[in-house]
């Protein structure tokens, strides 16, 4: 009796517990090539961000913790252009947001301008940024805040279920 209540109350306690969000991985300059071949053959949204240089990425990151709730196979990865020290800080605004559960990475490497050259020669920090990537891996590049009615509009040409 005791035993089931203690594992009833325990599994209470993790069901209350707040959801966190996982360590971003850290991206290289290989790590573009590792996302496309974890959706290959499928769209996916790449969402450039920064803790500390984007006052306008907290909109962004909002209006897509929205879309995630509803969308739950929302194919979205997020890179933050920070550093892995700032992982913290990084859970700190993605929790809340509701993008615990995203796929997150950080930029690691000492110079930031070879991972962004990774990315996208054309791309010299400037964020929020974010592409979007057709099943076939083309992209369009957004700069600036990326609006829902746009990214809806992308889901549902590109047949992303909810």
């Amino acid at each position: 009796m005791i035993g089931r209540f203690l594992c009833g109350f325990v599994a209470v306690l993790a069901f209350a517990m707040p959801v966190r969000a996982a360590e971003p991985a850290a991206f290289t300059v290989d790590s573009l090539a590792k996302i496309k071949a974890q959706y290959a053959g499928r769209p996916f949204i790449l969402g450039m961000w920064s803790v500390s240089e984007c006052s306008y990425c907290i909109d962004e990151l909002t209006m897509l913790g929205k879309l995630a709730r509803t969308h739950r196979s929302l194919p979205l990865v997020l890179v933050a252009t920070d550093t892995p020290a700032q992982g913290a800080a990084m859970q700190k605004i993605l929790t809340p947001l509701g993008l615990a559960g995203v796929d997150s990475w950080v930029f690691d490497d000492p110079v930031p301008e070879r991972l962004r050259r990774a990315i996208d020669p054309s791309w010299y920090g400037e964020l929020p940024r974010t592409y979007l990537y057709d099943g076939e891996h083309r992209r369009e590049t957004i700069v600036g805040i990326l609006s829902e009615q746009r990214l809806r509009a992308w889901l549902r040409r590109h047949r992303v279920a909810n």
